[in-house]
């Protein structure tokens, strides 16, 4: 069985850890979200792709979900300590090493999509992880910044403007030193309209058996990936049952601040409203927990085959049962 699944960071990486244990067998593909990367000192960051890499590779820090396990800071403190920002971007000594890794072979020529794979060579996630795009795409978010003092208020990094103003900012500043306490007004991801899919992607949609969304960010994780010109089509073109869970659990994100984004594009923050920002054009299965049966009327109503499961990863275990619904799902649909 061959399934594709297209991952953003933390959800998307706790997903596949719990589909390779339902489906051991299964050749995995991986379209990573590339719309988070950003460009810090010099290098080269890719936050998604670097998450669902440490994650099955057993290298992250389970805690946070991000970043490496036994990590130090040293680095980030000595720059620190020359003046060198942004101070709020937590990169750790042994992600540092990645980051020049793939700055250096991005520098003598190779694409993303082949450093990923050296990367991988490493880390042996066990699936095969593809960047969505070997080209440069940058989710930016459109807010107006804060009063000097505010909590989250700008001031302490690039980006830093007048309180008030309005301004378009990485996604990564809007998320990590804001942490999403402005609104955001529009979610853009730049340069996706003249991207192309990094080779591979387009073949392994074709050749899927079952397509599926984990519960990333609709926004700014599955969203960019599917803004990138072609790669909706493909899927919803495939001809194979596609199924999605939901990442919104009784009216809030499971995890982070969806409701920030989902709110930019005028899209509700219920299981069943995610469903249909999909659209039955494209979804044909659609997972949403427990805590919100009462959403798989509308959601069936809107041309999606829908069921209420226990979606809270807990635990490996109960991931992969997650998973496990998600198959059979896409059975019932390909039945």
């Amino acid at each position: 069985m061959r399934i594709v699944v297209l991952a953003g960071g933390i959800g998307g990486a706790r997903f596949l850890r719990g589909l390779k244990q339902a489906a051991p067998d299964a050749e995995i593909t991986v379209i990573g979200n590339t719309g988070d990367d950003i460009h810090l000192f010099g290098l080269r960051v890719c936050p998604d792709l670097d998450t669902v890499m440490y994650t099955l590779g057993g290298g992250i820090n389970d805690e946070q979900g991000w970043g490496r396990t036994d990590e130090t800071f040293h680095l980030k403190e000595e720059l620190a300590a020359y003046g060198v920002g942004p101070e709020w971007f937590g990169l750790g000594d042994r992600d540092f090493a990645t980051h020049v890794v793939r700055t250096q072979m991005l520098g003598a020529g190779y694409p993303l999509s082949a450093v990923t794979e050296a990367l991988c060579a490493r880390w042996k996630p066990g699936v095969r992880l593809i960047p969505m795009t070997d080209d440069r795409v940058e989710t930016h978010v459109a807010v107006t910044l804060p009063p000097e003092g505010a909590e989250g208020a700008a001031g302490d990094g690039a980006g830093a403007g007048a309180a008030g103003e309005q301004r378009a900012i990485h996604f990564q500043e809007y998320w990590v030193r804001l942490r999403a306490s402005v609104p955001a007004h529009a979610v853009v991801p730049v340069g996706a309209d003249q991207a192309k899919p990094a080779p591979g992607v387009l073949e392994a949609i074709a050749e899927a058996d079952i397509i599926l969304f984990p519960p990333s960010n609709p926004v700014v994780s599955i969203g960019t990936i599917l803004a990138v010109p072609g790669i909706r089509e493909a899927i919803a073109d495939a001809g194979v049952p596609i199924v999605g869970l939901s990442p919104i659990v009784g009216g809030a994100p499971v995890r982070g601040m969806a409701d920030k984004v989902l709110a930019a594009v005028g899209v509700e923050t219920t299981a069943a409203a995610v469903a249909e920002h999909y659209g039955s054009g494209l979804l044909d299965g659609w997972l949403v927990d427990t805590a919100d049966a009462a959403a798989v009327e509308r959601v069936t109503a809107a041309g999606i085959r829908c069921r209420a499961v226990p979606l809270m990863m807990t635990d490996l275990d109960t991931t992969a049962r997650m998973a496990e619904e998600a198959l059979t799902l896409a059975e019932e649909v390909r039945a």
